[in-house]
């Protein structure tokens, strides 16, 4: 268990915006941060951060919370996982009761993986660094490709003995399970014997964007022609090949500085690139480039520059990225490596300087890499060239940003020597193409002449929900601050009518919305409104310098996510930028008193309506006798609701 002084330690140390950076590319609007949601594919910035109020929405998928919700939403940690990451990224010492053996098997099997993986990826390491074999076979490796001790220990580089169990027998002696050392691949179990999978290979851990550690690659270090060179784990409940990349952990602060993210193929060309000092680099890790890779790389920047080995091979395999990486809106460039160089060897053999002069000067547009690769086997041939012209055309067909599809024509056009026209012609039969298929597979087949009618259902406000919603909204932002309210408190007058008369008083907002509230001894029907609301009054009584993400950090998860959800509703509207459209909306904070009176008033004029349509069931019910008493009821309040509407300026 972590004490609460350590918990409160990190709450208050934490910086929500910091925190999401790692993860998402921020963008400054207003008092706020706005980017690219990292739990949906989408292209337009739902995703927003206040740092003022230290929390978060995700206004794509409805999530939302604080930073250790964060945390948990993206990176599946646990409560006290999160707040060890935290820790740990502030310098934070946590106080903690050591695990038994028994809170150790009561974890839940995805943490048990996690366990598991965290286990190999320390054991593995300890055997590189601290045993003749590891430092004869393993460490000799590493060095030999030019890696240093610090950036082996960087990356967590290991080794895998050459014995068929070695690691396995030391970590089930050490109390993990074999049915998660199975689970994660790293013990193969048959016949009722059980080996290691990376038997004898040198071993690269594959993290996640936060560090854990999700999967291995271990290289053979054997010419054994029966074994594959490179073996990945296998895919897991925490491991998915095709939504990770390797070096997303180490890289990610300098992709979104640099705004840039370099995308090789190995994991020795990652390693490579950044002890040379480019760290802004990520691998697809053998396997083909996938939407999921391109969307992680998105959430830190629009731009990715593709570098492939400089054989046939790996030109046509940079090719067959470039179209996924254009779907996605991002700007793509590549970089081949002169004959028989890759990007580990090229880094390798070149310094900072010569290797930053080389991407700069080589990095070509994909337009004018495709064209250049393509050109030269089908120049000669005028169906060849025109097979050419056609998968270029269908590379900007990708492209979503329609100012950028006419430069992309306009500049194959130029390069491929051929008419604008046809070209736009060219792309607007493969988009129509394109449009007639997607709407196809979104239809049913019907019968020729079946009219169909499609009955949209209609919504019904529910008009006492919204207004408890806005009450705890009015509680959250103003619920401290001090404002003068004009009232009408009803008075008889002389001819014995009832009238307003108006009062005005200072009070703070809190006090007067419980007040106005118990005065009509009106409650709350919604059961989570009805608890936010007492753990504010409550909180605000006790405490005069109340912020709301003390609130959100103390309460129960289910009633901070409603929290979150309405002190952000407003910030989807900054998403507009209104300003920059020279629209001024007026702010909330000019008219608080006018909102907490004009909220209590309405509230009031439903309850009226609700408890005269009582009235008037109960008389339709006994159709026999009218109750005059009941009648004596309805003209009092439909009376009351008369003054009430007159205050709000509504006509009846």
């Amino acid at each position: 268990m972590i004490s609460k002084t350590s918990i409160d330690q990190v709450y208050e140390t934490a910086r929500l915006e910091e925190v999401i950076g790692d993860f998402v590319q921020l963008k400054k609007a207003g008092s706020n941060f706005k980017g690219l949601s990292p739990f949906s594919d989408e292209r337009t910035p739902s995703f927003m951060v206040s740092p003022v109020k230290q929390i978060w929405k995700d206004f794509s998928t409805g999530k939302g919370g604080n930073v250790v919700a964060f945390l948990m939403e993206h990176e599946h940690f646990t409560y006290p996982e999160a707040i060890k990451y935290l820790a740990k990224k502030y310098n934070i010492e946590i106080e903690e009761t050591e695990q038994t053996n028994e809170q150790k098997e009561a974890q839940n099997k995805r943490e048990s993986l996690y366990l598991v993986s965290e286990y190999a990826n320390t054991y593995f390491q300890n055997i590189l660094h601290n045993t003749d074999k590891g430092k004869a076979i393993g460490l000799s490796y590493f060095k030999e490709r030019g890696f240093t001790e610090q950036t082996i220990k960087k990356f967590d580089l290991g080794y895998a003995l050459d014995d068929w169990s070695a690691f396995t027998d030391q970590a089930i002696k050490q109390g993990y399970q074999l049915e998660f050392l199975e689970e994660t691949g790293l013990t193969i179990v048959k016949e009722n014997k059980q080996f290691d999978r990376f038997k004898g290979r040198v071993m690269f851990p594959i993290q996640s964007m936060s560090g854990r550690v999700l999967g291995f690659g271990g290289r053979i270090l054997t010419n054994d022609k029966k074994a594959a060179k490179y073996l990945n784990s296998p895919e897991s409940e925490i491991y998915h090949k095709s939504k990770v990349l390797y070096g997303i952990y180490h890289a990610k602060q300098s992709i979104a500085k640099e705004d840039n993210c370099y995308l090789v193929e190995g994991y020795t060309d990652v390693i490579q690139f950044y002890q040379t000092g480019i760290k802004n680099v990520v691998s697809s890790s053998g396997t083909a480039l996938t939407s999921d890779q391109i969307r992680l790389i998105n959430r830190l920047t629009k731009n990715i520059t593709v570098l492939f080995d400089g054989d046939a091979a790996g030109m046509r395999a940079s090719l067959r990225g470039i179209d996924l990486i254009l779907e996605q809106g991002m700007n793509v460039k590549v970089c081949t490596f002169p004959e028989g160089e890759d990007p580990d060897s090229f880094a390798k053999s070149n310094s900072l300087t010569e290797l930053t002069e080389y991407l700069e000067a080589n990095a070509k547009d994909f337009i004018q890499f495709k064209a250049s690769v393509l050109y030269e086997s089908s120049k000669n041939d005028p169906i060849k060239k025109a097979e050419t012209i056609r998968d270029i055309v269908t590379s900007i067909s990708k492209i979503p940003d329609r100012i950028k599809t006419e430069v992309y024509i306009q500049e194959c056009a130029r390069i491929m020597d051929i008419s604008e026209e046809v070209l736009f012609s060219t792309l607007a039969q493969l988009n129509k193409k394109e449009s007639d298929q997607a709407v196809a597979k979104s239809q049913p087949t019907q019968k020729a002449f079946n009219v169909i009618k499609h009955e949209q259902p209609v919504r019904k406000v529910d008009v006492q929900y919204e207004l408890e919603r806005k009450i705890i909204e009015i509680l959250l932002l103003y619920g401290d601050r001090k404002e003068e309210f004009e009232d009408s408190i009803l008075k008889e007058k002389e001819n014995g009518e009832l009238g307003l008369e108006k009062v005005v008083q200072e009070a703070r907002v809190f006090e007067k919305i419980y007040l106005d509230l118990q005065e009509d001894e009106m409650e709350f029907l919604n059961p989570q409104f009805k608890a936010i609301y007492f753990k504010i009054i409550e909180t605000l009584n006790q405490d005069p310098q109340f912020k709301i993400q003390n609130l959100i950090n103390t309460i129960d998860p289910v009633l901070a996510q409603e929290i979150t959800s309405i002190l952000m509703e407003d910030e989807r509207y900054t998403l507009a930028d209104w300003k920059r459209n020279n629209i001024f909306p007026k702010e909330k904070t000019d008219t608080v008193s006018q909102l907490v009176s004009e909220t209590i008033l309405t509230l009031r004029c439903f309850l009226i309506d609700q408890k005269v349509a009582y009235f008037q069931q109960q008389t339709l019910q006994n159709k026999t006798e009218v109750n005059k008493e009941i009648l004596e009821e309805v003209k009092d309040y439909s009376g009351l609701k008369m003054l009430l509407s007159r205050k709000l300026n509504r006509a009846l």
